[in-house]
C-alpha cells in the first residue's frame, strides 16, 4: 500500500531548530579537528579505500546470495500486497460470467476467513482474506470493502495496527458509509495515539448511527484527553523554544529571562517586553 508523506509537526520543527542551533553553539565554543578516518555503513573505510575485512565480507555476501529471493518474498505469509494494477488489467479480459465466478470464489474464501477468525487463528484468517482480495473483481467494491475491513481486524490482533489503519482506509474508500470500518479505524488510531484522527472517525460514525455506544462514549471521553495532551505539548514546546532563545542570546550576555511575555486578554495573543 502506498505511504503518505506527512508534514512534520510543530514539535519536530522546534526539535530540529534547537538541535541545529545548539550544535552550532557547541562547535563555536569547542572546535575540534576531524580525524581523517571515517566510518561508513557496511564497514570501515580508511583513506577512501575499503578495508580487506570489508572486501571479504562483500565477497561472502555475493557468494551466498540466493537466486530464489523473489520466490521467498511471494511465499511470505505476512505479505499483504494487493496488485490493483494487475487486477485492472485482468478485469479487461473478464466476461460477466468470469466476474460472477470470481466473486463467488472470493465469498467462499471470506467465509473460510471468518471461520478461522472466530477460532482465533488470526494469521490463517489474514491469509484467507488476502487471497480473497486477490481473487475478487474490482467490479465488486462492497465485497472488497468487507474483505479489507475483516483483514484489518486480523492485523489488529496480530499487532500490525498501522497496517490495519491502511486496510480500514481502503475499505472506507470503497464504501464511504461503512460504519464498522470507521469504528475499527478509530480504535486503531487510538491505539497508535492519534487521538484527533480517532475522534474524527467516532464523530463520523455518529453521523450514520447516533446511538452507537462506542462512538458516544469516545465522543465524551476523548476531547478532555486531547486538550490535556495539547497543553502538555505546548508547555514542552515553549520550554524548547526558551532553550533555543537562550542559545541565541548567550553571545550578547542576555537570556530569555530578560524578556517578559504578556497575554492580551481580548485577543489571547502575546506581546514581548524587554526588562533589564
Amino acid at each position: 500500500m502506498s505511504e503518505v508523506n506527512e508534514m512534520p509537526s510543530n514539535e519536530r520543527i522546534v526539535d530540529d531548530l534547537v538541535r541545529g542551533v545548539t550544535e552550532s553553539c557547541t562547535v563555536g565554543d569547542n572546535a575540534e579537528l576531524l580525524t581523517s578516518t571515517s566510518q561508513k555503513p557496511g564497514g570501515p573505510v580508511i583513506d577512501g579505500h575499503p578495508s580487506d575485512e570489508q572486501l571479504n565480507r562483500n565477497e561472502t555476501t555475493s557468494d551466498n546470495s540466493s537466486p530464489d529471493a523473489d520466490d521467498d518474498k511471494h511465499e511470505n505469509p505476512d505479505d499483504d500486497t494487493i496488485d490493483e494494477e494487475a487486477l485492472k488489467s485482468r478485469e479487461c479480459t473478464l466476461s460477466d460470467d468470469d466476474k460472477q465466478r470470481l466473486t463467488k470464489e472470493s465469498e467462499e474464501l471470506k467465509a473460510g476467513g471468518n471461520d478461522l477468525f472466530k477460532r482465533g487463528l488470526y494469521s490463517e484468517s489474514f491469509q484467507k482474506y488476502t487471497l480473497a482480495l486477490r481473487t475478487c473483481p474490482l467490479s465488486s467494491p462492497k465485497t472488497r470493502a468487507i474483505l479489507f475491513a475483516n483483514r484489518a481486524a486480523c492485523k489488529i490482533h496480530l499487532g500490525r495496527t498501522s497496517s490495519a489503519i491502511d486496510d480500514c482506509s481502503k475499505a472506507i474508500e470503497l464504501d464511504e458509509t461503512y460504519v464498522k470500518a470507521y469504528l475499527r479505524r478509530a480504535k486503531a488510531y487510538e491505539e497508535t495515539d492519534k487521538l484527533d484522527e480517532a475522534l474524527a472517525d467516532f464523530t463520523k460514525v455518529l453521523e450514520f448511527d447516533r446511538s452507537n455506544p462506542d462512538a458516544l462514549e469516545a465522543s465524551m471521553r476523548l476531547p478532555p484527553v486531547i486538550e490535556e495532551r495539547n497543553e502538555k505539548l505546548k508547555a514542552e514546546m515553549l520550554s524548547k523554544l526558551k532553550d533555543l532563545g537562550n542559545c541565541v542570546l548567550k553571545p550578547f550576555g542576555l537570556s530569555t529571562n530578560n524578556f517578559q511575555m504578556v497575554q492580551d486578554p481580548n485577543t489571547g495573543g502575546y506581546s514581548i517586553n524587554f526588562k533589564s
